[in-house]
């Protein structure tokens, strides 16, 4: 099956995404310090396979031959993350000179093969002695990440064409600190609420370091579930608008100058004069990370939440065990647009992607239709919701290779470039020719 594709705008800004604890390796090298996800990974029992990111990809090694692939593979930019830790070992001081070396080298390494340099600045790899001080629990780690963005900005942003200053935070909030199943490994619920200020807090912050270091348009990515009511009494829409306001609005919101959504109980007491002013600074893209839908009905009685996540049935499902639900990402798109209207800013889908069990074949070959059949179809949502109005000016796929998946490490592959761990031999997939000869068309 060939999944012929729409045509898209000609400036139409196509890349593929990863993050630096998932595949840079080199945990201790050239005076990295650790992450809590270093601490993390180390501790028995938080990995399903046991393994770590000490290793990862060899990305901090290989960066010259991922590049490579990335100017095979045809695409106009290359979303990355810089390692917090790499540049500053404990989130505090000076740049560690050697941490930003690599990521100059990768810089120029991309520009020289025509690639544009998207970078995050944080992934979810918090140096772990800002941890020891509370971390995002603490109002002062917003203060310490705007310190950090103007290091990097200062050495990287005449060449970096996109920041992105967050990625995922309500993830990083709700299964770091509210659920415990991703570092730190906090269980708070929603006691994890000041972990949503401050991160936002920290965006504001930094996106004004950002701006003082140059002219390169700024982001943030959010990961958006739109809901799916699993019945319809007025208890279930209630807990659909509850989940709705706490996955899909609170960092939303604030960032689009409405404040914070009243559902989700947040305590106003967090929130100091001009906090809101700081968080609502305009931005110019907002990323979207799309991989389903979440499926809502009302909690039983008794429940710590106003809300019942259920699973979606009747949809093919990933290595994952997450539904495929393509239209859910054009429905999303849409929703955005209506919700926010002018103020929202143009979009571009900064993850989309599946994991499936890739097995190179006797002669070394990867097919993965299955997730050829998935980008094609959420292509096309994103060019429905073009289509209809909606200002989406790119889509990156998660990822660009296999690489450690946090707390399933080495166990789901997500990659358009198969990874042999063992060995760190990269084999280009059957997704990776398609992407490059049906979508961007070289």
């Amino acid at each position: 099956m060939t999944h012929p594709m729409p045509v898209f705008p000609a400036d139409f800004r196509w890349g593929v995404s990863t993050s630096a604890y998932q595949i840079e390796g080199a945990a201790a090298a050239d005076g990295r310090g650790p992450s809590i996800w270093d601490t993390f990974a180390h501790s028995p029992g938080r990995i399903v396979d046991g393994s770590t990111g000490d290793e990862a990809c060899d990305h901090y090694h290989r960066y010259a031959e991922d590049v490579a692939l990335l100017a095979g593979l045809g695409v106009s930019a290359y979303r990355f993350s810089i390692a917090w830790p790499r540049v500053q070992p404990t989130g505090a001081g000076p740049a560690n000179q050697a941490g930003l070396d690599f990521y100059d080298r990768l810089v120029d390494e991309l520009l020289g093969h025509g690639v544009d340099p998207v970078a995050t600045l944080f992934h979810w790899d918090l140096p772990q002695a800002l941890e020891d001080a509370g971390g995002w629990l603490n109002r002062d780690t917003a203060t310490r990440f705007a310190e950090y963005a103007d290091l990097v900005a200062a050495r990287l942003g005449d060449r970096v064409k996109l920041w992105i200053t967050l990625n995922e935070p309500f993830i990083h909030m709700s299964l770091g600190h509210g659920m415990g199943v991703h570092a730190p490994g906090r269980m708070l619920l929603f006691d994890a609420f000041p972990v949503a200020h401050h991160q936002l807090l920290g965006h504001g912050l930094a996106v004004s370091a950002l701006r003082a270091r140059g002219s390169s348009p700024v982001a943030i990515a959010n990961n958006y579930s739109p809901v799916r009511l699993a019945g319809g009494t007025d208890a279930d829409r209630a807990a659909g608008a509850a989940y709705d306001a706490l996955h899909n609005r609170l960092f939303t919101d604030p960032l689009l100058g409405l404040g914070y959504p009243e559902e989700p109980g947040f305590d106003p007491a967090l929130v100091r004069d001009g906090d809101l002013d700081v968080i609502a600074a305009p931005i110019d893209v907002l990323g979207v990370n799309y991989y389903n839908p979440t499926g809502i009905r009302a909690a039983e009685e008794g429940s710590p939440l106003p809300f019942e996540i259920v699973p979606l049935d009747g949809y093919p499902r990933t290595a994952f065990d997450w539904p495929v639900v393509p239209d859910g990402l054009r429905d999303l798109l849409l929703q955005l647009r209506d919700r926010y209207g002018a103020a929202l800013p143009p979009i571009q889908v900064t993850e989309s992607g599946c994991a499936y069990d890739d097995v190179p074949d006797a002669d070394g070959r990867v097919a993965d239709p299955e997730r050829i059949a998935y980008l094609a179809g959420h292509l096309r949502a994103v060019h429905e919701a073009i289509a209809a109005g909606v200002e989406v000016t790119g889509y990156f796929v998660w990822s660009l290779l296999d690489n450690w998946e946090w707390a399933e490490g080495f166990t789901k592959r997500f990659g358009l470039v198969h990874v042999d761990y063992a060995t760190q031999r990269r084999t280009p997939k059957s997704s990776y020719a398609w992407f490059r000869d049906q979508v961007i068309r070289p």
